[in-house]
């Protein structure tokens, strides 16, 4: 006789690094058992709406505020919202009876975690980044499972709840990975695939750095250039290939990014975790330069996690210019071998079962309770 089918709360998300590995869990769960009930709460972002509707998740939204590094007033008015949300929270868990509620951290997992101890359900949280952020470290206390997704996360929770999942990535991610098979998926012969992305919005940051570097480069008429701009930046940059005559697809976003990847020698991009995770996924070498204004720096702890790995390097914005990023990409460049080592210690840390790790987590202790 089958099991009856999970009800789960999935809270957080409404920026891609938290959302996309929560919707990988959801998938994971629809996989498992297509019976599944599965609920969104969150603030309704535009990314949020846009992405779950989609998908075909049922979504409702919550309020909820950040405390974190504002002013007297605006804390108090946050500590409102939460207030707020949290009675939102607990009306909509008693309807939906959830067994098991996942938050994915951003601030609009607290309400929602803390009604569902109130109301004395099982509790998952789990953490994309090296640096665990605020809102799971302080709902840590509430969690049954703690599921983190680099080893160096697992001391900062308590030992007997912790476990090391990896960073979910979604099936289209895999199933798009598989199909980059065919011709056109390696870089061309004789030619040196570079692929700059700062994230679906692009990174100033990112962008001025690659383009400084074009003018330090040794060899760029052998290189063929990818690069993701954001939508703000996209004509002054391929104005600067132009401008030099150089091979360049510029772009403001790439939907087929695991394509992008899979034809690159080399990758020069941000830290968010959604993003090394990808380029684990893709077995790919990467120069990182984190985004210096990330909470906490996490995006810093991210690339280090990489970098002591052997499988990228680490450059940071405030302390490089152009000419020292030529530098690394032509010694990189002409160093076959290194870059394949690269490579293959970054597929040394994917974890393609992530989301079937936590879902794992989440029946046994629907199962034990």
């Amino acid at each position: 006789m089958k099991p009856e089918p999970l009800r789960i709360v999935i809270a957080g998300g409404g920026t891609g690094g938290h959302l996309f590995p929560a919707m990988a869990v959801a998938e994971a769960f629809r996989r498992r058992d297509p019976r599944s009930r599965i609920l969104f709460l969150g603030t309704g972002r535009p990314l949020e709406k846009r992405q779950l509707a989609r998908a075909g998740f049922e979504h409702r939204v919550i309020r909820a505020a950040g405390i974190k590094g504002q002013g007297v007033v605006r804390r108090a008015a946050a500590a409102l919202q939460v207030l707020l949300g949290t009675a939102q929270s607990l009306v909509h868990l008693a309807r939906f009876r959830p067994q098991v509620v996942i938050g994915v951290g951003g601030y609009s997992a607290g309400p929602v975690v803390l009604a569902a101890w109130l109301l004395h359900r099982r509790i998952v949280l789990h953490e994309q980044n090296v640096l665990p952020g605020l809102t799971n470290r302080l709902l840590a206390r509430l969690a049954d499972r703690i599921c983190v997704s680099f080893e160096k996360s697992a001391g900062r929770f308590p030992a007997d709840r912790v476990r090391v999942t990896g960073n979910p990535l979604r099936e289209i991610f895999y199933r798009d990975m598989g199909a980059t098979r065919g011709p056109g998926a390696a870089p061309a012969e004789g030619t040196f695939a570079l692929l700059i992305t700062g994230g679906s919005q692009g990174a100033r940051g990112v962008n001025r750095l690659v383009v400084e570097a074009l003018d330090h480069l040794r060899r760029p008429r052998s290189m063929r250039f990818v690069h993701q701009t954001g939508p703000a930046e996209k004509e002054a940059v391929a104005a600067a290939y132009r401008t030099r005559k150089l091979t360049a697809t510029v772009k403001a976003f790439f939907d087929d990014m695991p394509r992008r990847y899979a034809a690159a020698d080399l990758v020069v991009c941000r830290a968010g975790a959604t993003t090394v995770a990808e380029l684990a996924a893709a077995g790919k070498p990467a120069v990182y330069i984190p985004y210096p204004f990330a909470a906490d720096n996490h995006q810093l702890h991210n690339a280090m996690a990489m970098v002591e790995a052997g499988a990228g390097r680490v450059m940071e914005e405030s302390a490089a210019d152009g000419a020292m990023l030529a530098r690394l990409v032509d010694e990189l460049m002409e160093d076959r071998d290194a870059l394949a080592r690269m490579a293959a210690r970054a597929a040394a840390q994917a974890r393609p079962d992530a989301a079937e790790r936590i879902v794992a987590e989440c029946c046994r202790l629907v199962a034990g309770s």
